[in-house]
């Protein structure tokens, strides 16, 4: 196989590479400043659909919206955000959400059923806004620093990970916190993932320890044990993810090469 970007390589460091949810397209931003789609046609090429660039804004993260028509990205040092309206052709720039006070707007998280945006704030805070008008729903808290979010499959929850190595589980709905646990022997929590079919969450840490739970023991006990500790990793856990049909759980780390190991 050839480099998915092979018609346009980044002049930065790539933040992320991405499929679209429908249609034979591969996505890739970064610290130059661009977002580049190919369409994925087979191995000798993918040509260059289109790149846009975003005048002095290096890219920290961009995701394609779960209907596919969009394209959000954040950038490094910035408290605006960017929507590109890929069936318009137009990028709409968010300067700022009412009612959220942030520096910075770095990480975030879509919901699977593509109803809401929750935007990682600094302090602890986590900001749910509309994905249709970008407007803040409501704000939740957890002690400490958010570091990691995902969603449940049916977007009636929200798992974060603190950096103190505690998960507070959300009702999306009401916006309360349902349950904490511990993250055994997490020293400082990085990513979060919740399978597709809702059975196991799986928390790495800077350890480079990765937690596999049930979500059963997840939203009941405080020290759930972990069904296996994946121990492959030695280097801090900056990547976990289930496969769509949960088989297959990779974890990996950005800290070093290579680092990618699927279990």
């Amino acid at each position: 196989c050839l480099p998915a970007n092979q018609e346009r390589f980044a002049n930065g460091k790539l933040v992320t590479v991405q499929f679209h949810p429908s249609a034979q397209v591969v996505m890739t931003a970064g610290h130059d400043r661009s977002v580049s789609l190919f369409q994925v046609k087979n191995f000798s090429l993918n040509p260059k659909i289109q790149s846009i660039y975003l005048d002095s804004f290096p890219i920290y993260k961009a995701r394609f919206s779960m209907d596919g028509e969009q394209v959000i990205a954040t950038g490094t040092h910035h408290s605006m955000f960017f929507v590109y309206d890929m069936m318009a052709g137009s990028i709409i720039p968010i300067p700022k959400v009412r009612g959220v006070e942030e520096k910075f707007l770095r990480n975030f998280e879509l919901s699977p059923d593509g109803s809401f945006m929750l935007l990682i704030g600094t302090s602890g805070y986590l900001h749910l806004l509309s994905m249709k008008t970008k407007e803040l729903i409501g704000t939740m808290k957890v002690n400490g620093r958010c570091t990691a979010c995902a969603f449940t499959p049916d977007s009636s929850k929200i798992y974060s990970y603190s950096k103190e190595g505690e998960v507070f589980i959300w009702d999306v709905r009401s916006r309360k916190c349902l349950h904490k646990f511990e993250d055994e022997g997490s020293l400082e929590g990085k990513c979060i993932a919740v399978s597709k079919n809702n059975q196991y969450v799986a928390c790495g840490s800077s350890s480079g320890v990765v937690n596999l739970y049930t979500t059963d023991a997840c939203l009941k006990e405080n020290h759930p044990k972990p069904v296996k500790a994946i121990m492959n990793l030695v280097t801090s856990a900056t990547c976990v993810t289930f496969n769509p049909t949960t088989e297959i759980l990779a974890v990996a780390s950005r800290d070093t090469d290579e680092a990618v190991k699927l279990v």
